[in-house]
């Protein structure tokens, strides 16, 4: 007993239990003091913040409606041209009702919207078209809300109104059953007439109201939405006297008001967007707060007295264990100061077991890669491969079915392409989706491709999974990744066995490249590509481009090579395409310039550059840059042609100039001071093709301008391109194109 109070470790341990004792005494002391009124005035100021969040929500959803219904007012179809005499164009229609259905696609809580007209018994969705009046009284049936009040309202003068939320009876599955569904509806205002059309959207008020997260309201409150003339849009409490609070309530030069009435505060929010006013119903302060406070203080009491008496059990008992303990980590003295003794022992033993935890979790993490990409890398599997797997990756046998996930990450900055991704960037995305517990395995396969194996119960949970997988993805990339370009390629469903993760890996190992031009991020689903070609190729503009390089006119050709490139970005090709047309204005501008390319090795950097750029799918800008660079390299490293007309510039500018005269072979051979023969010869050795050849190209590529551009007839068209009648013309064209003028001028008009 004497050694026990002789010891200096039991009473640190003594005053530690006693200062704990003290720190939660003055706590408990603080929290009576500022008691549940203290709380409840935080959790009225954090709740007024959500308001804000939540109105700040409302306004963006209002503002979406507004801006669809004004999109809607400016698409070109009026009520003068609906009727073609006693017929409606429904071609017009159709184009109008796609049009419609990208917007109402584009986001959830639209039911839908329809367009009709004062005078025409046509309503127009996002779904086809129907009857205006079948519309109302059988696919959204209301007693009031009927195709006779929307026609009379839309009729009157009005501004654009939100009505509040109705339940509609729309039809079922079942012909025979009815279902009934809460909307909202919104009249486009025809006060002032943006347009002949009368526009209603239909709100899914759940959908609606569910994006704005009413959920954070402090319990017991509730939320009413008022427009501008007080009516209620929506709203959780029907029952509270609005007309009265409104009365009470004094705005000033404020958007903020508060109302105390009986039990209850009223805050009214008024909105900067489109002037509707919130009103949040709070209660004014929580009951039985006396008896709380009471409990309270027993509590504080009763603990303080138990903390003691456990303080003074625990230091006695813990004093054996410490002997104990300091012995096994080497301590042979017990008096004194024991427990910094026990925390250097500890301290040392924890270092070592995390530097021994570290290099075994690298060096699992090495083996489960190098058994996983073995398996993917492997001609043959085998049953070695298979163990592996089982040992270093069980999560590929945790699900019955399967997709492989591709992410291929890259830096944004050109200079910096081909710079390895950091790996605590990794590590971000990693974490996010390792959470998941569909995730089966995560690997590098390299710098900048990362897999995800996704477990799948049944292989119709593909598409479910897809778009977890890809918002979880896109939340990395605009939180972690914003400086990078991310790209995903996903693999079709497969059973989980062995042979099938190499078949999953040769799916998404390329078809990256068939990801769209636009766009930062893009999912590549490989059940989605279709191997069709869009690709855009002027073949006139880039023989056009090899002549302005010839006689070096860089604004021209910068022109061309921007002009094909932008039209292939609104074509949205897939990359693989992209590529091809890249490397073939490439080619042609180096067609003529095949001496430079021997003895310039600047040109040769070039050409590697943009297919090393082109091999590790590089950015559309970089690659026209690249383009470009490419012209200027080629039209600095020129060699001054001496001064004789017999020059590919000058040929080509004379027959720019005079392609609608009569150039026969003899003129032009007189015009550059040789013989046809010789001329015939030079020409087809410096532009890869006869003169005849050459010239019918030059005047068809004007021809095909005047008879898209202008209304000349084929006979005018073929005499101002230098063609002696229509007859020849119109065989020469046929030749080169394949169908005849008036044909080509159909299909350009249509």
């Amino acid at each position: 007993m004497k050694q026990l109070f002789t010891n200096k470790g039991i009473f640190q341990v003594l005053l530690a239990f006693l200062l704990v004792i003290s720190v939660m005494s003055v706590s408990n002391y603080i929290v009576y003091r500022n008691s549940i009124s203290g709380i409840y005035e935080k959790m009225t100021q954090v709740n007024t913040l959500a308001m804000k969040n939540m109105i700040q929500s409302f306004d963006n959803n209002f503002r979406t409606i507004y801006n669809m219904i004004h999109t809607i007012h400016g698409m070109s179809f009026e009520n003068s041209e609906a009727k073609t005499g006693t017929k409606i164009d429904m071609s017009r229609v159709y184009m109008l009702q796609d049009q419609i259905s990208n917007l109402v696609n584009s986001t959830d809580y639209i039911e839908e919207a329809i367009v009709f007209y004062d005078d025409i018994d046509l309503a127009i969705t996002s779904k086809g078209t129907s009857s205006f009046a079948h519309l109302f009284n059988e696919k959204y049936k209301h007693s009031v809300y009927n195709s006779g009040y929307w026609r009379n309202y839309m009729k009157s003068r009005n501004p654009l109104r939100v009505f509040s939320g109705e339940t509609f009876t729309v039809p079922a599955n079942s012909q025979s059953q009815q279902a009934y569904k809460k909307l909202m509806i919104v009249a486009g205002g025809n006060k002032v007439r943006l347009s002949s059309k009368n526009i209603i959207l239909l709100i899914n008020e759940e959908a609606f109201l569910k994006e704005i997260h009413q959920n954070l309201l402090i319990p017991g409150s509730s939320l009413v939405v008022l427009d501008q003339d007080r009516r209620v849009i929506a709203g959780t409490d029907n029952g509270a006297d609005i007309n009265d609070i409104f009365e009470k309530a004094i705005f000033g030069g404020s958007k903020e008001a508060s109302v105390t009435k009986e039990n209850y505060e009223y805050h009214l929010f008024k909105s900067d967007y489109n002037g509707y006013v919130y009103i949040e119903k709070l209660p004014y302060q929580f009951q039985n707060i006396e008896s709380v406070t009471s409990a309270n203080r027993m509590i504080m009491l009763v603990s303080i007295a138990c903390a003691v008496f456990l303080s003074l059990l625990l230091s006695a008992y813990l004093y054996n264990p410490m002997k104990k303990i300091l012995r096994q980590l080497g301590g042979t003295n017990i008096r004194g100061n024991d427990f910094v003794k026990v925390e250097s022992g500890i301290i040392k033993l924890k270092q070592e077991l995390d530097t021994c935890h570290d290099q075994l979790s690298v060096a699992a993490g090495e083996m489960r890669r190098a058994a996983i990409l073995r398996g993917l890398y492997d001609f043959d599997w085998n049953m070695e491969q298979d163990e592996w797997l089982q040992q270093y990756a069980p999560g590929f046998y945790k699900f019955k079915y399967f997709m492989l996930v591709s992410v291929h990450i890259q830096n944004q900055n050109s200079k910096d392409e081909m710079k390895e991704v950091p790996e605590h960037v990794l590590d971000k995305l990693n974490l996010l989706v390792a959470d998941d517990s569909r995730v089966a395995e995560i690997v590098y396969e390299s710098g900048r491709r990362y897999l995800l194996f996704v477990g799948l119960n049944q292989a119709t949970d593909r598409e479910a999974q897809l778009r977890t997988i890809s918002r979880k993805i896109m939340s990395v990339k605009d939180e972690e990744l914003s400086d990078y370009v991310v790209w995903c390629s996903v693999s079709r469903a497969y059973t989980s066995e062995s042979e099938s993760y190499k078949k999953a890996f040769a799916e998404v190992k390329y078809d990256l490249r068939f990801r769209k031009l636009d766009g930062s991020f893009e999912l590549v689903d490989v059940e989605q590509v279709k191997y069709q070609w869009s690709a855009y190729y002027p073949f006139e503009q880039i023989e056009k481009l090899s002549n302005y390089l010839m006689n070096g006119k860089l604004k021209e050709c910068r022109d061309v090579i921007t002009e094909t490139i932008e039209e292939n970005k609104n074509r949205n090709i897939p990359y693989c395409q992209f590529i091809h047309v890249a490397q073939s204005i490439f080619y042609a501008m180096l067609r003529r310039s095949e001496s430079l390319l021997e003895e310039n090795e600047e040109l040769l950097q070039s050409e590697r550059r943009l297919l090393d750029s082109l091999s590790v799918i590089s950015s559309i800008a970089n690659i026209e840059q690249e383009l470009y660079k490419t012209a200027k390299l080629i039209v600095r490293h020129q060699k001054p042609e001496a001064a004789s007309k017999l020059t590919p510039s000058f040929i080509s500018q004379y027959i720019e100039l005079h392609y609608m005269e009569n150039l026969y072979l003899d003129d032009i051979a007189a015009v550059t001071e040789t013989s046809p023969k010789y001329f015939s010869s030079y020409f087809k050795k410096a532009f890869g093709v006869n003169y005849v050849e050459y010239l019918n190209k030059v005047r068809l590529s004007h021809a095909r301008e005047l008879l898209r551009d202008t209304n000349l007839t084929i006979a005018e068209v073929g005499e101002k391109t230098g063609y002696l009648n229509s007859s020849t013309f119109t065989t020469t064209f046929k030749k080169y194109y394949g169908i005849s003028p008036s044909e080509y001028r159909k299909q350009s008009n249509h």
